[in-house]
């Protein structure tokens, strides 16, 4: 026979294993809120040690929160209008004290750099820093704090524009490692210049003689050689001038002949000594204008053509150079004062520059300058030779020049330049290559290497000659740093993030 269960009997026993469930369910979700709840990073001197969470508590002013045996103490870097500086706000069970019954102490660790020290005094609702706080935020942080009769002690650390790269990573990205230190450094007087003819090796040729066209051999651009025709000119006054030439020739040979035969007639005693003296005076003033005509026509450097035909003229240039411009056509009808070619030696060249007053007292001639073209990659070095020893009423400047060599012609008459005038040489304790110098945020920096860390360090920095840069303060002797291909640290420190955690 089967036995039944009162009904009765069966909802009791199912009330109490739903109770059951519920009971369980209670104690673990306290046993899990209890697990999960955030705890404030801090030690006090009975031995309360709390671990650090997950992200540090905030206090109501934004800065980190520490907490004690109901002491509390809120730390922010306040930089609002001013250098970064540490502020503190006191707590007592979670009510604002008076921070000036809180004596504190805070010692600030930075990788590569001895700890520094910073003590408060009270200024309104806070207490205020000794120092500024020094970006980058990233540093190793102890708090000591005495209030009530009681010790209290906190510390945290914070890693900000630091970034790891072993040995294998710098070779394979090629990032060269140097360290700060002495270092000679030009500095430099930079100035905008034109390249210009060397006037001291530029001709301008001018016929000499009216005449008309008959031939021109050679073209604006063309090398020419000293000596060599650039062109041909038919000229009736040089007809006669030759023409006199030839006459005073003549007149000269004869009368030599006549003095000749009067002076052996003296001799013999068959003609008067005042026929002989005669002769003699004749043949002197043939001289005379014979030496006359032959000055007038190497003043033309003319003498008598080969070819017979006594207008023709030929126009040669006085130099080795190039014709930078050609002013003559064939058949033109020339006056003798028309500059009709310019011929310049360009194996140097004249870099003319403008130079302002109150730079003059640096301005010398013997200095040394780098030139450099605006238009293509080159790059030379010349020497000031000419300061002008007067400044323009309007402009309140005065003109320098210095002598570029210029054996392959690259430097061409007209191109505008930038000048590096070397005005002094001084001898810095700490200095930095400028491949290392880059920009993040709003610094200037380089990343110093300490193991296989590198971190920004922001710079002042003084005087550089493009190759070195003073630094004035952020950086010591002795330090290294990543010099060439340094922006392959800085986009990495890109890709990982740098925080700004206060």
């Amino acid at each position: 026979m089967k036995s039944v269960i009162p009904k009765s009997a069966f909802l009791s026993r199912q009330v109490l294993s739903i109770g059951l469930i519920i009971l369980i369910g209670f104690f673990g979700a306290v046993y899990i809120l209890g697990t999960n709840t955030a705890k404030p990073t801090g030690e006090s001197e009975h031995g309360d040690d709390q671990q650090p969470a997950d992200e540090p508590q905030k206090g109501p002013h934004g800065g980190r929160l520490f907490t004690a045996d109901g002491y509390g103490l809120e730390l922010t870097i306040f930089e609002q209008g001013a250098e970064p500086q540490f502020r503190i706000y006191t707590f007592q069970d979670e009510k604002p004290t008076d921070p000036g019954r809180t004596k504190v102490s805070v010692s600030l660790e930075r990788i590569g750099r001895a700890p520094q020290i910073f003590n408060f005094t009270r200024e309104n609702d806070y207490l205020k820093g000794d120092a500024v706080v020094e970006e980058p935020h990233s540093f190793a942080v102890k708090i000591t704090a005495q209030s009530g009769g009681k010790s209290h002690a906190f510390n945290f650390e914070q890693v900000e524009a630091r970034v790891a790269m072993t040995d294998s990573q710098l070779k394979i990205n090629g990032v060269e490692i140097a360290t700060a230190g002495p270092a000679r450094i030009k500095t430099a007087l930079q100035l905008i210049g034109e390249i210009q003819l060397n006037q001291d090796r530029t001709v301008r040729i001018v016929p000499r003689l009216g005449g008309v066209v008959e031939s021109v051999s050679a073209s604006a651009g063309d090398q020419v050689r000293k000596g060599q025709v650039l062109a041909v000119v038919s000229s009736q006054a040089l007809a006669d001038q030759r023409s006199e030439f030839l006459a005073a020739q003549k007149r000269l040979v004869l009368a030599r002949t006549i003095l000749e035969r009067e002076k052996q007639l003296w001799e013999e005693k068959i003609s008067a000594e005042q026929d002989y003296l005669q002769a003699l005076q004749t043949l002197q003033e043939a001289e005379i204008g014979e030496q006359s005509a032959r000055q007038k026509l190497a003043v033309l450097d003319a003498g008598l053509p080969a070819s017979g035909i006594l207008t023709h003229y030929e126009i040669r240039s006085p130099i080795d150079g190039v014709i930078t411009d050609k002013q003559i056509a064939t058949g033109e009808v020339l006056k003798e004062d028309a500059e009709i070619y310019t011929v310049a030696d360009l194996s140097t060249v004249w870099v003319e520059m403008t130079v302002y007053a109150q730079d003059l007292n640096v301005v010398r001639t013997g200095q040394e300058a780098q030139v450099k073209v605006t238009a293509f990659n080159a790059e030379a070095t010349g020497t000031l030779f000419y300061v002008g020893a007067v400044v323009g009423d309007q402009t309140r400047t005065a003109k320098a020049r210095l002598i570029l060599p210029n054996p392959e012609g690259i430097w061409r008459p007209g191109l505008t330049v930038n000048v590096s005038l070397v005005a002094d040489e001084i001898e810095v304790p700490v200095a930095v290559t400028v491949d290392g110098v880059q920009t993040l945020r709003d610094w200037t920096v380089v990343f110093a290497r300490y193991g296989a860390d590198f971190e920004a360090r922001p710079l002042e920095l003084g005087r550089s000659d493009g190759k070195f840069t003073e630094v004035i303060h952020g950086l010591t002797a002795g330090e290294q740093y990543a010099a060439k291909n340094s922006f392959l640290i800085k986009a990495d420190l890109g890709k990982t993030g740098a925080s700004h955690d206060h």
